[in-house]
């Protein structure tokens, strides 16, 4: 009896769309503070981290996958303390709004990227105790 071939995983490629997404927040946020802020450049460094990811994911989506999502775990973590700011942000007082409002859209994305894996791991766990 033939089994059927496991479904294509969305994630490389997903892996890879925010991998890209992150790096050009980070460029648009060093820009945005006129190159005087290197912290703006956190989420391009966790994109490129992804993108590295996403590139080992296409050979063996498993490994690939399971790196990206702890580098998604501790960015997201290290976006904490930029977003301590959020209430200065919106009340007009913050410091470096840039940086807040970079880390927010960082944080947002990687919490979204982890359910999506998290989801992820769990069908495919399914996909194989059924098959």
């Amino acid at each position: 009896m033939n089994t059927p071939a496991a479904p294509a995983s969305p994630m490389p490629r997903l892996t890879l769309l925010v991998g890209g997404l992150l790096l050009a927040v980070g460029i648009i946020g060093y820009v945005a503070t006129s190159f005087a802020s290197m912290t703006a450049l956190i989420p391009s460094v966790v994109g490129v981290l992804l993108l590295i990811s996403g590139a080992i994911a296409k050979k063996n989506t498993k490994l690939g996958v399971h790196i990206a999502l702890v580098i998604a775990l501790l960015g997201a973590l290290g976006m904490i303390m930029p977003l301590m700011n959020l209430g200065a942000l919106f009340a007009g007082e913050a410091e470096n709004p840039g940086a807040v409002i970079s880390a927010l859209i960082t944080v947002i994305v990687l919490v979204v990227y982890i359910v999506l894996g998290v989801r992820s791991f769990i069908a495919a766990r399914r996909w194989r105790t059924a098959h």
